[in-house]
């Protein structure tokens, strides 16, 4: 087998109109859909994310208009595939600017909120996935003590670790590989009053 080729980099979001745009619960549920799975129709993405294929199509064309998805090619003429325009996205630093600021929180709510979603629904179906997926599965906390610096390098570190795997871009899975879900947050801990410790 031969040496894996590194994922294209994440495309950076920074401008305040794309955050907007992707800061819609049902756009980034769509986008992190294609992103994962790869080229589906608004149909087959409606029964995933919970919506009309209609519903669907606008907010595919919405997303269109910031270069995030595109028409994919299809097999038959009658089917209208998109993809996701990138297989990761990178928001920059968090910003202290009062404009931005509003629209990287309101992406990150959206976030948080799919991410609850798919762990809610990870815990009402774990009876019925494989003991070894089981055994696999983790929801994991620490409470670190680190500098930025040391914050940033481990953020990287991680990073590169995953990237190899990303569903969009792995040509080599094993046969009994699975979609999988990773999230990663590192902040400073801070206590009721605001202050860290």
């Amino acid at each position: 087998m031969g040496e894996r080729q590194a994922p294209p980099p994440r495309r950076q979001i920074t401008d305040p109109r794309q955050l907007r745009a992707l800061a819609h619960p049902l756009r980034l549920a769509l986008l992190q859909y294609l992103m994962a799975v790869g080229p589906r129709t608004a149909s087959e993405c409606a029964a995933e994310v919970g919506a009309s294929a209609s519903n669907i199509s606008w907010h595919l064309r919405h997303l269109a208009r910031f270069g995030l998805v595109e028409p994919a090619d299809a097999a038959d003429r009658r089917e209208r595939p998109w993809r996701a325009a990138q297989i990761g996205l990178d928001f920059g630093e968090m910003s202290a600017d009062p404009a931005t600021m509003a629209e990287q929180d309101a992406l990150i709510a959206a976030g948080l909120a799919e991410e609850e979603q798919l762990t809610r629904r990870f815990l009402a179906r774990r009876d019925t996935l494989a003991p070894e997926w089981l055994a696999a599965a983790r929801l994991d906390t620490y409470v670190l003590r680190a500098t930025p610096q040391e914050a940033r390098e481990l953020t990287e570190k991680i990073d590169a670790l995953i990237r190899p795997y990303l569903a969009a871009v792995r040509d080599d899975p094993p046969e009994d590989a699975a979609l999988t879900y990773t999230g990663v947050r590192l902040f400073p801990r801070l206590d009721a009053a605001g202050h860290s410790g």
